[in-house]
């Protein structure tokens, strides 16, 4: 398995296929404007079958400020299947003590691999009944799938649908001109917003950075360190 932040941010599943120690952290800068800005911190430990995985992550600015803290387990079922879930605590804060909010939600995830080629899977956000909080939160679903068309391509596609939301497409591909330098293309219809990327991988360090192209708003960018020991 390639580590890499999807195993935080998108299916914790993908922790079920870890067996090495890795920490990393991530940036994401929405539109070059500072106070829409992400930042996460994220560390992966493999115990047998199974991976653990903590993860912090801060969003905002002085007059509002969003936090959440995440406690994840991977685990390999079978040769073909893993599944991973998560606990999440999320905080939100505005200045002058206007508006403070806490809760829990979980989000889990399945991976099917019947080759070593294809993979898909499922992910499943905020799974709670809004009955039980005291705010409600949106259901999110995703399910997708991905392939190697030859050893250096990889295409993929992703349907998502969040609860008052409509459904949302995203297609993409990686290609590896060289040994461990990857490019990446991919659209979303959702703002009909275009990405790419390029990520190297080297022997203890991977980096990666990312842009999306929004209709109306500009660019956003997203970097990510992960160093694996």
């Amino acid at each position: 398995m390639r580590k890499t932040p999807r195993s935080f941010f998108e299916n914790q599943a993908s922790l079920g296929s870890n067996h090495s120690l890795f920490a990393g952290i991530r940036y994401t800068d929405r539109f070059s404007v500072k106070e829409l800005g992400t930042r996460s911190v994220f560390i992966a430990v493999p115990a047998g079958k199974t991976s653990l995985g903590l993860i912090y992550s801060h969003f905002g600015y002085s007059g509002f400020k969003r936090d959440i803290g995440g406690l994840a387990c991977g685990i390999r079922l079978s040769d073909m299947i893993t599944a991973g879930v998560q606990a999440d605590i999320l905080s939100e804060r505005a200045a002058a003590d206007y508006y403070e909010y806490m809760t829990i939600s979980c989000e889990t995830g399945i991976i099917i691999s019947p080759d070593d080629k294809t993979s898909i899977g499922i992910h499943v956000i905020n799974p709670v009944p809004n009955s039980l909080r005291k705010e409600a939160m949106p259901l999110t679903v995703r399910a997708g799938a991905g392939t190697y068309l030859d050893k250096s391509l990889f295409a993929g596609m992703e349907a998502e649908m969040s609860t008052g939301g409509s459904l949302v497409l995203k297609t993409g591909f990686e290609y590896e001109v060289i040994k461990n330098l990857r490019l990446r293309g991919g659209f979303i219809t959702k703002n009909n917003a275009f990405t790419f990327g390029i990520g190297y991988g080297m022997k203890m360090v991977i980096a990666d950075i990312g842009f999306m192209i929004h209709d109306r708003l500009g660019t956003s960018t997203t970097v990510s360190i992960i160093f694996k020991f």
